[in-house]
């Protein structure tokens, strides 16, 4: 924590992140993105500004050439909020000679600074809470994490029937991961959508909202406590160093598994897509007939959606079988897909107020539910 004269900044919050080189000049507040707690990737920050209502601040973020995606600045425009309700992007924001620039007057003495629209612990647990009072939810406990939070698992659905897994946020600071999440279990336990009562009547859910709660309220980007990232252990996680893998896998090993989708969000790509099981050992033609259906199911539900732009053949190499929907695919033969929101905006469907947001996540979310349904009534050719 700094400060000068009455302007402050501080970031020991619930996921807060940033370092503070200098405060001497409203004008060149200097600034660096901090580092994951136990590894070094960097690029997610969030932090309050207060005392400086009405005046033009300039802040430099010094290392953003360092970041783990520095192809994730071009076009990025930062996220401030005054009431850490209503969050709006910040038009004042460029990257030039590998350091990001944000330019603001606030209006107000307290604002938030973040680089993307945060999720909070408390509205993790509120989630969780709310999914407990519905009729139609259970929550059960997996066991604990690194540090020792709960890893939580939300149960919606027929016992008797092969789940449908949706697991969320294993990359913390992807937090639109967890927004789509609460989106997709609002609309789930709505007792009077048509859409969520036929999935309840036909399938079983499995979702895990939050992977890396460590990570979360860490403030980190990419990594748990232990600094594993979580999406490269799936093929053998270390019961001590990712339990939050070791105890989901584990899981689904019991349950089996119907279909797969690991939400997350890509620093880069200004667009909604799905990172598919092509590449995986073993992928069959009927494999192959159920993704493509999926996937035209959900760019009929989501005009968010495109299949143009994407990951490119080769992009995870030797790494494939230790992510997790890769591994999915492999092990359990069903479609098993990871899907991919922007930090920055949607380039087909641009919104200059919010650009990609929490809200828009959440809409997503909840249309994902009827691209699961027309899988689910396809019995004929649900994979066993």
């Amino acid at each position: 924590m700094a400060e000068v004269a009455s302007m402050r900044i501080g970031s020991c919050f619930d996921s807060g992140a940033i370092e503070v080189i200098s405060l001497d000049d409203p004008q060149d507040i200097r600034l660096r993105l901090r580092a994951d707690n136990a590894a070094e990737f960097r690029q997610w920050f969030h932090f309050r500004l207060t005392g400086a209502a009405g005046r033009a601040v300039r802040m430099v973020f010094e290392n953003a050439s360092q970041a783990a995606y520095p192809d994730g600045w071009p076009a990025y425009r930062c996220v401030a909020s005054y009431d850490r309700r209503d969050w709006f992007r910040v038009s004042g924001t460029r990257y030039e000679n590998g350091q990001l620039i944000v330019e603001h007057t606030p209006e107000r003495n307290s604002v938030y600074y973040a680089y993307f629209e945060p999720y909070s612990h408390e509205r993790h647990l509120d989630l969780l809470a709310r999914a407990e009072a519905s009729p139609f939810a259970s929550v059960s406990n997996l066991g604990a994490t690194v540090d020792g939070r709960d890893i939580d698992l939300v149960t919606v659905g027929r016992p008797d029937t092969v789940p449908v897994w949706i697991i969320a946020r294993q990359h913390p600071g992807e937090t639109m991961a967890e927004w789509f999440v609460e989106g997709l279990l609002e609309r789930l336990l709505d007792p009077f959508d048509a859409v969520a009562r036929r999935l309840r009547e036909q399938a079983r859910f499995c979702i895990v909202p939050n992977m890396n709660p460590d990570g979360a309220v860490r403030g980190n980007l990419r990594t748990n406590a232990a600094g594993r990232n979580l999406n490269r252990e799936w093929r053998e996680p270390d019961p001590a160093a990712s339990p939050e893998v070791f105890l989901v896998r584990r899981e689904m090993q019991r349950t089996g598994c119907g279909l797969f989708l690991d939400i997350h969000g890509d620093e880069a790509l200004p667009y909604v897509f799905f990172s598919t099981a092509e590449e995986v050992p073993g992928f069959t033609a009927q494999a192959a007939l159920q993704q493509a259906r999926f996937i035209e199911a959900f760019a009929v539900a989501a005009p968010d959606f495109q299949t143009e732009e994407g990951y490119k053949p080769g992009r995870f190499g030797e790494e494939l079988l230790t992510l997790a929907s890769k591994w999915v695919a492999n092990h359990f033969g069903c479609v098993s897909l990871t899907l991919e929101m922007p930090f920055k905006d949607n380039a087909n469907l641009p919104d200059e107020q919010a650009g990609w947001n929490g809200a828009r996540s959440k809409r997503l979310g909840a249309a994902m539910l009827d691209a699961i349904l027309c899988h689910v009534s396809r019995d004929d050719e649900s994979p066993g």
